[in-house]
């Protein structure tokens, strides 16, 4: 069946596990970060969900990068 709906079929949304290690240094940052950002917003989140809002945050704010991945594969070009 053929419909032609306003909405497009919705994209992939399975989260997928990275583990990473980091430097102690890096890692006592990223603890401060989320000090900091519960003294801003009056809320408490873990690290772990502040990282990939972090990496996104970042990759979205690339120009270079964006740019460059319009040469992948189309359907990774955001």
């Amino acid at each position: 069946m053929s419909t032609d709906l306003k909405l497009a079929r919705l994209p992939e949304r399975t989260p997928v596990k990275i583990i990473i290690s980091v430097s102690p240094d890096l890692a006592a940052a990223l603890g401060d970060y989320a000090v900091i950002y519960e003294k801003t917003y009056g809320h408490s989140e873990p690290v772990a969900e502040l990282v990939p809002a972090m990496l996104a945050t970042f990759l979205d704010g690339d120009r270079a990068f964006a740019k460059a991945r319009k040469g992948l594969d189309p359907d990774k070009a955001g």
